[in-house]
């Protein structure tokens, strides 16, 4: 009775000092230290101003990018003349002439970029607002080039709108079907591994549409349960549960069969492009050129080493392939995710030079220049303007931990935009006059800015002074940078999170947080780094006396490519050998408690606390696993083949896993997982699970009913941060 009620003193002791600095894990997970973003900016055609959806989401008003003051009000819900009355949108589509805007209502998700809603049409000069279609939800509309019509996908369908005619709606096309075939967007896989959601796109004179369509009926079914569970509850599997299927090729499976079509929209002829693709390869990306005979196709092998961009006439349905880039082991997403044509040509990201870099290409696929080199990594592209030659863009030249704006001129001569060093993004006017920049460091949440086209701030939009003033009020530790080097001899970044009354003469236990995934970053000075952004997850665990690390091992990205592709064909191997030595590193510091090391991570982040508590070094001495993935056998296609090939080709890096080194774990293991999660199945965690009992391994499990692999709804993330804070309280104490 003595020991409890001392140790109910301890815990209020811990309560009170948790309170007394002000961090409050509930408080945390609710957002209540969220940073305000300026979301949803648009640069408009005048090259002055931009639009935005406002803050209580009933009016896209316009603004100066000059003084960033409101111009005009573009749509409101309140004098939209309508019989429908909106409380609120969602979001919205500009057509291209500005004169119509596409509202987005009663949104509904269904993957990571994928979703369903009510669409209006609002004419901004008459106010009037009607009904994109009758005929249920829609996805992924999108205008013509002259805004006179909207094509759009329903049940797997393309529709087109033309509202020059009163709205008249007819289908294009009417094969599609779930679970079989889809037209206009793409399957699960190729959604989630290539970043995109929109798979059509009209040509420069309005005749003809072009769209990928996916034949997924060989591919293999994924089905998982659902339960009535709450927030939401699901009435309907209240006496019985229900299930969810879908298509999910995993590695070494079929994929679904990829073709490119066309329709003309006056003759209403449809007709296959004469694509040479692979049977088992890949379209990430269609886009028409200004010339409307002339549709530019990205394509893939499975293998993914090579990007080959084809010239299709969608009339006469020929390819003609103009630019081939074949990459040393594979081709990262950034090249189709940051395209983007201009009137005369394109500009193309590659990794070529052992950087990914820029290079100016004309229509015919002819190289012009390299626009960007050196021994860095351009991070995005915004923008190229043929007027002057000018080429703008993201890069880390000062180092992997940073981001600046840069601007290169035609003769090569390139100039730093933003003006402080952290982590800088920005969006452009169309002009390239002016540019919205977003800064952040690893201390400073995101200060939103407009500048001129030297870099000048014009006008301060949000500078999160509140939330600034709030964390410092907190008075936490100070997030140090440091580098060490491995027994191999390896350079790692990483960043520590100390006590704010650290005292080096104690010993204190450490978490290790990591993702690890190939090309991923964490060490970076940057506010979003960390779990809740500024560290603030880390700096609740550094309340309670632990020190937080997070190191970036080989795999990860901002070092080129010879650094981030090490890993390949055998994820999990040298990235876990870098967790375990950045643990022994860490032991080796005077205040480091090397008996009490704990790692913990997500995802691929999850798979690698497991690789590095089954290393066999045996540093570790508690481990959380959230969403993990346990076996690439199980996980997609197109992700692991990238860095693995195929079970049959590479067994020995499939069978390097969690599973097959069961045995080998060194420490408390937590596992957390959804039941619903679409992306990595339960079926990871179920078959660990199973090893670690025939093995007679001790293990705790967290099971989050009805939860995708994100793991929030309701009281969830509460729940799941609580349980890991415990978890490390419990076995690093």
């Amino acid at each position: 009775m003595k020991r409890r009620i001392f140790l109910l003193l301890i815990g209020c002791a811990v309560m009170t000092a948790v309170h007394a600095a002000g961090l409050d894990l509930k408080e945390l997970t609710s957002g209540a230290y969220s940073a305000k973003t300026i979301a949803g900016v648009r640069p408009l055609n005048d090259g002055e101003r931009y639009s935005q959806l406002s803050a209580d989401a009933r009016q896209i008003i316009a603004r100066s990018f000059k003084t960033g003051e409101q111009t005009d009000v573009l749509f409101d819900v309140a004098t939209a003349r309508s019989d429908v009355r909106l409380n609120h949108i969602d979001g919205y589509i500009m057509s291209p002439n500005e004169q119509t805007i596409l509202i987005q209502t009663e949104t509904q998700r269904i993957y990571r970029h994928s979703f369903t809603a009510v669409y209006y049409i609002y004419n901004v000069k008459s106010r009037i607002m009607e009904r994109l279609s009758d005929g249920g939800p829609q996805e992924v509309p999108a205008f013509s080039k002259d805004g006179t019509m909207v094509a759009f996908v329903r049940q797997n369908n393309l529709f087109l709108v033309k509202l020059l005619f009163g709205n008249a709606e007819s289908q294009v096309t009417k094969d599609g079907e779930y679970n079989k075939v889809i037209n206009g967007k793409p399957d699960w896989v190729n959604e989630e591994e290539f970043t995109f959601s929109r798979a059509f796109d009209f040509n420069a004179d309005g005749t003809m549409l072009a769209w990928i369509r996916y034949d997924e009926s060989a591919v293999p079914e994924y089905a998982f349960p659902l339960y009535r569970g709450s927030n939401p509850a699901r009435d309907e599997f209240a006496t019985y549960p229900g299930s969810y299927s879908y298509k999910y090729p995993m590695a070494g499976e079929q994929n679904a069969t990829v073709t490119v079509h066309s329709y003309d929209i006056k003759s209403h002829r449809i007709q296959q492009m004469k694509l040479p693709l692979d049977k088992d390869g890949y379209i990430p990306r269609i886009q028409f050129t200004n010339d409307p005979e002339r549709l530019l196709v990205l394509t893939q092998n499975r293998h993914q080493d090579r990007l080959d961009i084809y010239a299709a006439n969608p009339r006469s349905t020929e390819c003609k392939l103009i630019v081939r880039d074949q990459i040393d082991k594979y081709v990262t997403e950034e090249p189709y995710k940051n395209l983007q044509l201009f009137d005369g040509g394109f500009v193309l990201m590659s990794e070529r030079s052992g950087y990914n870099q820029l290079y100016l290409y004309d229509n015919n696929g002819t190289l012009k220049r390299q626009i960007t080199q050196g021994n860095f990594v351009v991070k995005a592209f915004y923008g190229y303007n043929p007027a002057t030659g000018d080429c703008f863009f993201a890069s880390n030249e000062e180092g992997p931990l940073y981001q600046a704006v840069y601007r290169a001129d035609a003769k090569g001569n390139v100039t730093r935009l933003s003006q402080q060093q952290g982590t800088n993004s920005a969006t452009f006017s169309k002009t390239f006059k002016y540019f919205l920049n977003v800064y952040s460091n690893i201390t400073t949440p995101p200060v939103t800015t407009l500048n001129d086209a030297k870099g000048k701030v014009l006008a301060t939009l949000e500078d999160n002074q509140s939330l600034k003033v709030k964390v410092e009020s907190l008075r936490l530790g100070k997030p140090d940078f440091f580098t060490f080097k491995t027994s191999e001899g390896v350079e790692l970044n990483g960043y520590m999170v100390k006590p704010a009354n650290f005292d080096a003469s104690k010993k204190y236990p450490v978490v290790m947080y990591q993702y690890s995934g190939p090309g991923s970053q964490q060490v970076l000075d940057s506010w979003w780094v960390g779990n809740m952004g500024g560290c603030l997850y880390e700096h609740f665990l550094a309340q309670q006396d632990f020190i937080c690390v997070c190191v970036d091992g080989r795999g990860t990205g901002g070092r080129g490519a010879a650094f981030e592709k090490q890993t390949y064909l055998n994820l999990g191997n040298l990235e876990s050998k870098d967790q375990v030595e950045t643990a022994l590193y860490l032991g080796s510091l005077p205040y480091i408690d090397k008996n009490h090391i704990g790692i913990w991570g997500w995802s691929y982040g999850g798979f690698n606390t497991l690789m590095s508590m089954t290393e066999g070094r045996g540093v570790f001495a508690a481990g959380v696993a959230v969403a993990p993935v346990t076996s690439y056998r199980f996980y997609d296609s197109v992700y692991t083949e990238r860095y693995m090939r195929t079970p049959k080709e590479n067994p020995t890096g499939y069978d390097r896993n969690p599973m097959t080194r069961a045995t080998k774990l060194h420490g408390a293991l937590l596992l957390c997982h959804g039941t619903a999660d679409d992306n990595v199945h339960l079926r990871n965690t179920a078959e660990l699970t199973e090893a670690f009992v025939q093995a007679d391994i001790p293990f705790m499990q967290l099971v989050y009913t009805n939860r995708n692999h994100n793991i929030y709804g309701g009281n969830t993330r509460q729940h799941l941060y609580g349980s890991i804070t415990r978890w490390f309280q419990d076995h690093l104490k």
